[in-house]
């Protein structure tokens, strides 16, 4: 893969405009994609908890990371046929009409069917919805405009994990399922004013030729390990913590989404003027003594900090990675980026609700989030590698 990074984004010229009108406009069906599938992330593992039980609430989680997984491999394929548009459109009403299923679901298949379907659908509006983005943002100011978008996709996130728990504990799971497909199927009309990229019928490169680039897969699983504890935290804290603890398990799911979106910002500054390079390392040591923090889950205070922590450290690593991700790449392989990115991004939270269900099972949450700490620290390994890679003469990290 070729690359080239503009050193003159680093300087104190005068600057492109970064917020256009194609980006407003894209903010509409990044807000009703991550509404939609905020709203209902820590919401339907309780309820197939409540309804199931015997680990329904990882299952249900895992269903959906996997589906998404998969939907991300096939997303690049995907947009070179049919354009961000068609890719983008699909990925919204999978993402909303099935929600809509969940108000009379209550076994365990039926509820895993629906996260499925979502997670498919999530798949392509992240993928799509990534590379079109990252083509509407001025090469110099990636980190900042990566940054900006970080923020409106955090702003849902920040809303939506406590709301959803907090409406579903007042006014039930019906309102929440639907409030939940609302939010995607209204963005729909957005699409056709999106530009789109031109579709080809030949082979196309795929998602593999990112796991092909030591470049690309470096960081890629350094984000995936710090992606680990992200899943845990929203599908675990509400089970985690006593039960007479609502308040706590929202206050949690407030503060964690944003430390993250503040620490994307500071990233993004940060990573335009010196190099996102630097930050990956210290992003994963944040995240990780974040959720070694987070163990402590009979302390209020220890867990409001832990989330905290590992929300700051997560924010860094978000924004560091893909930032260096797509520096790494020209704009025709965005798409393959994307998908990476995302793919270790799901696959990270898929794995470990599945994992973390398993393991508390067998050593209590405590034990579980301790244990999640120290796998996530194995990413020092290729950490450090890009870390070394990015230093020498001539890389453009």
């Amino acid at each position: 893969m070729t690359t080239s990074l503009n050193s003159s984004a680093l300087s104190s010229g005068s600057r492109p405009p970064l917020v256009t009108r194609a980006l407003l406009l894209r903010f509409v069906s990044m807000i009703g994609a991550s509404a939609s599938f905020y709203l209902l992330l820590p919401v339907v593992p309780h309820y197939a908890d409540a309804s199931s039980g015997g680990g329904a609430a990882g299952l249900a989680t895992g269903a959906l990371m996997l589906a998404t997984v998969a939907g991300e491999l096939a997303a690049p394929r995907l947009i070179a046929r049919f354009g961000y548009r068609i890719a983008l459109a699909t990925g919204l009403v999978l993402l909303g009409a099935p929600a809509l299923v969940l108000i009379a679901a209550t076994g365990t298949g039926l509820i895993v069917a629906v996260c499925l379907l979502r997670g498919l659908g999530f798949a392509f509006t992240v993928v799509a919805g990534g590379a079109l983005t990252a083509s509407l943002i001025p090469a110099g100011r990636r980190g900042e405009g990566l940054a900006l978008v970080g923020i409106v996709s955090g702003v849902p996130s920040l809303v939506g994990l406590p709301l959803g728990m907090w409406l579903a504990a007042h006014v039930g799971n019906g309102p929440v399922f639907t409030a939940a497909a609302v939010a995607a199927l209204a963005a729909i009309p957005s699409v056709p004013g999106l530009p789109d990229r031109e579709r080809t019928c030949g082979r196309s490169a795929g998602v593999v030729a990112g796991f092909r680039s030591p470049a690309l897969l470096r960081p890629a699983v350094v984000f995936a390990a710090t992606a680990l504890a992200a899943g845990i935290i929203v599908t675990f804290l509400p089970l985690a913590v006593p039960r007479s603890s609502t308040a706590l398990v929202a206050a949690a799911l407030f503060v964690q989404p944003a430390a993250a979106t503040v620490a994307r910002w500071l990233a993004g500054r940060h990573g335009d003027r010196h190099g996102p390079a630097g930050l990956v390392l210290p992003g994963l040591l944040v995240s990780a003594a974040g959720t070694l923090l987070t163990a402590l889950t009979g302390s209020p205070v220890a867990v409001v900090a832990g989330v905290a922590l590992f929300g700051l450290g997560f924010g860094v690593s978000q924004n560091a990675t893909l930032t260096l991700m797509y520096a790494r790449v020209p704009a025709a392989e965005y798409g393959i980026v994307s998908a990476l990115w995302n793919f270790a991004y799901d696959a990270g939270m898929g794995v470990g609700a599945l994992a973390f269900g398993a393991a508390a099972g067998r050593t209590g949450y405590p034990a579980a989030f301790a244990l999640t700490a120290v796998l996530m620290l194995t990413a020092l390994a290729p950490a450090r590698r890009d870390r070394a890679a990015a230093s020498s003469p001539g890389s453009p990290g």
